[in-house]
């Protein structure tokens, strides 16, 4: 049986709306598709769904309920409580849209920037020293991150270490918001992540849901202060970099403030001097060490959809994910 056939059986044998994830279930249930050489089952079920929808095939529909797209058999279609499925997306929507944490959005983050070879770590500001003080979160970044220059030959790697360790790498700053929808939103947390990337090379103003009405604005601000812009999504990888940071030398004076008063800080910091010194036969323990220390990210897509699932975090396109 192809998984052509197996999609369309379940739908059938069913008689209701399935998200792919319980299309998937019910063919492994049935034993309908030999899954032992598929590296990602629930990727290859997602693609083939979509397929049907993409191509008009007048077998397969799907309506977007509250657990995502799911997908029926045409044949069924007036059996089938199509409308509760819709009233309860349209009940659950707002709900959802306001329940999840802006620290849950961190893993998406350090997902993407792990996709651009940028380590990442969340700074806990509730570990800081005087943690209470409303103006220590004009100080702490939310998150930090560091680029290695990795230079192909190892003779002129250790060089450019031994000359100008500042050059080996870059270090950056993440202000994280759920949402900027007006002027006054934007303005606040602009410079809120211009005080709180003032010690780094880089600094970003990271945001979930993003007014295209304040694109003229955000132009101005990142011209004027260097601040980039980050919109990021639901699958990490389609994030998008709306404006990019300004170059800026360390500010090593703000760097160890930060080392004192908060160690998650002080920890990155000096694991980052460990990765700089250490002994070619010992890189990649080193890189190991570093990486354990840094933030966890996403290894496949369906532990992405999972994750925000459970978190409320909006999903935008099932379909395209997968």
């Amino acid at each position: 049986m192809t998984i052509k056939e197996a999609i369309i059986k379940v739908l059938e044998e069913q008689k209701r709306a399935l998200t792919y994830l319980e299309v998937l279930e019910k063919i492994d249930d049935n034993k309908y598709i030999d899954w032992t050489n598929a590296k990602t089952p629930s990727d290859t079920v997602g693609a083939q769904l979509g397929h049907f929808i993409r191509q008009n095939d007048s077998r397969v529909k799907r309506v977007k309920g509250k657990k995502g797209f799911e997908y029926y058999s045409s044949k069924y279609e007036n059996e089938i409580n199509l409308i509760e499925i819709i009233e309860k997306e349209d009940s659950s929507k707002k709900t959802i849209l306001k329940s999840y944490q802006e620290r849950h959005l961190h893993k998406l983050l350090s997902s993407y920037l792990k996709s651009q070879n940028t380590y990442s770590k969340t700074i806990f500001h509730e570990k800081s020293a005087n943690s209470k003080d409303d103006y220590q979160k004009w100080i702490h970044p939310d998150m930090i991150g560091i680029n290695f220059l990795n230079l192909k030959n190892k003779s002129s790697n250790a060089l450019m270490k031994v000359i100008n360790k500042a050059d080996a790498f870059d270090l950056i700053s993440y202000e994280i918001k759920r949402e900027i929808k007006s002027d006054y939103e934007l303005k606040k947390c602009f410079f809120q992540a211009v005080s709180n990337s003032s010690w780094s090379n880089y600094g970003y103003l990271v945001a979930f849901e993003i007014s295209k009405n304040l694109m003229d604005e955000m132009e101005r601000l990142n011209q004027s202060f260097g601040i980039g812009i980050i919109e990021l999504k639901s699958n990490p990888y389609e994030s998008n970099i709306l404006f990019i940071s300004k170059y800026r030398e360390l500010d090593f004076k703000t760097i160890d403030k930060l080392c004192e008063i908060n160690p998650d800080f002080e920890k990155f910091i000096n694991q980052t001097e460990t990765m700089l010194i250490a002994p070619e036969k010992y890189i990649k323990a080193t890189r190991k060490e570093f990486d354990e220390l840094c933030d966890s990210y996403f290894n496949t897509d369906s532990e992405i959809e999972k994750y925000c699932r459970d978190n409320n975090i909006p999903w935008e396109d099932e379909e395209k994910t997968a």
